[in-house]
């Protein structure tokens, strides 16, 4: 079902008072989890780990990445802490109050950012892979972008709005001066050339538009069906009873089969 809804289903099923997410490929360093903890006692809700340099990824990666948070935040009305990943430490009451956000489209790091409660930001050295290779190339990550825009912003609808407006504009200017022109000029309209481009142009900023609606009601299409975040096949726990602090994501009641860890 995907990185977000993985996420959520280890938020749901996780216990403890505070839950620490970070990724297996070593990246994220476990010996900061200490660290985390100490801001955590000192009330911060959510502990979010700020890379300050990226070792081992592209120049043209570690770029958009800094520019893309730095957009998000420009049309977003929450403020996202930029230049943070999943890496973070999160209270008991964080994990509730995310568990109360049912919505399918997830961008995760803007309901971590959403839920509003006091944070701490600690600063880190990212370090390079120890094993493996990432499954995030450009087009999916460029989807992530995207994902992460139209959930916590309808400032690509209001572009939209404008640019069709000037388009509208410029386009009646053009047409008042090619009839001024013939009229005063006396020359005849040649029409073709100029009525192509315009087509063309108007053409474009339509298809545009029609595409980012799309994208929103495609959303509200995705939710409206209610669909589950995620499906649990089997839940395995040591030294706990298996139905304890099964969290549920939709509200909607699931069978869920548990087989307890040896």
């Amino acid at each position: 079902f995907g990185k977000e809804a993985a996420l959520t289903a280890g938020l749901a099923h996780a216990a403890g008072a505070a839950v620490v997410i970070m990724d297996a490929d070593l990246q994220d360093p476990p010996e900061l989890i200490p660290q985390m903890m100490q801001e955590w006692k000192k009330g911060a809700d959510v502990v979010c780990m700020r890379r300050r340099s990226r070792r081992g990824e592209s120049w043209f990666k570690r770029r958009s990445a800094h520019h893309f948070y730095r957009l998000l935040n420009a049309i977003s009305d929450v403020e996202i802490p930029p230049d943070t990943g999943d890496f973070r430490l999160l209270s008991r009451k964080a994990v509730y109050a995310l568990q109360q956000l049912n919505e399918r489209n997830r961008y995760m790091k803007g309901l971590f950012a959403w839920i509003g409660l006091p944070t701490a930001i600690i600063e880190y050295d990212r370090l390079p892979r120890v094993a493996g290779v990432t499954k995030w190339d450009y087009l999916s990550l460029f989807n992530l972008a995207f994902q992460g825009i139209t959930s916590f912003s309808v400032a690509p609808l209001r572009v939209a709005t404008a640019g069709g407006v000037i388009t509208a504009f410029l386009g009646l200017l053009f047409a008042l001066w090619i009839v001024a022109k013939a009229l005063v000029l006396g020359d005849p309209v040649q029409g073709y050339p100029s009525l192509i481009a315009m087509i063309t142009i108007l053409g474009g900023v339509q298809l545009l538009s029609i595409g980012l609606v799309g994208e929103y009601v495609g959303k509200t299409y995705s939710e409206t069906k209610q669909r589950p975040v995620y499906i649990v096949r089997d839940v395995m726990r040591h030294g706990r009873a298996a139905g304890e602090n099964a969290g549920r994501v939709d509200g909607i009641a699931e069978q869920e089969s548990y087989h307890a860890a040896a």
